[in-house]
């Protein structure tokens, strides 16, 4: 059988690379993330954030911003300077989204990071990523991150694709019924 996992598949999964990432989601209304940089990647990585976390609490800074990144952070109020980076920047921070495309200042301001706790996604360098942004499927509360380990964005749209089609829109529903259900029996379904 084609679908069947065999024991010479698991085996064999054990041998070869695999995913290592550890799956989280995070509250990014109780946190703060500078994103550095206003041109497209920029645009890319406020979108796959607010598309999440609506209410996400951003810092911007760039020396100059797309029409795209101006409409956005009026759109969001979201906190902007129109500057270079500088390791001030860092101060309360969480997270730092750094889409820019200079390579040096992408590694001076990873190491400005490094050097403080502060996690990283760097465009376009999972070197010196602490973290990546995932394609996401969502039907109401019911949330999937998908991850390929950096090595196909298109298969993990595609198989997004496919999810999206797999649930089916009432899925809020579904989940509110489970958790009334879920509360009516005074915890989980386990055995």
């Amino acid at each position: 059988m084609s679908g069947t996992i065999t024991e010479e598949h698991l085996v064999a999964s054990t041998n070869n690379e695999h995913n290592t990432l550890f799956p989280v989601f995070l509250k990014l209304d109780k946190l703060t993330t500078l994103i550095v940089g206003g041109g497209y990647v920029a645009t890319e990585k406020l979108n796959a954030v607010y598309q999440n976390s609506p209410n996400a609490n951003i810092r911007l800074v760039a020396t100059e911003i797309s029409p795209e990144v101006k409409t956005f952070i009026t759109r969001h109020n979201i906190h902007f300077e129109e500057r270079a980076f500088i390791p001030s920047d860092l101060e309360g921070i969480d997270l730092a989204i750094i889409a820019i495309n200079d390579k040096d200042i992408s590694y001076e301001i990873h190491a400005a990071c490094l050097a403080i706790g502060v996690l990283t996604n760097v465009a376009d360098k999972p070197e010196l990523c602490d973290f990546y942004l995932s394609s996401v499927v969502q039907k109401g509360n019911l949330k999937i991150a998908i991850s390929t380990n950096g090595k196909s964005p298109t298969i993990a749209k595609r198989v997004k694709e496919v999810l999206n089609e797999a649930f089916p829109h009432e899925m809020e529903e579904v989940l509110n019924n489970m958790e009334k259900i879920r509360q009516k029996l005074g915890g989980d379904f386990s055995d």
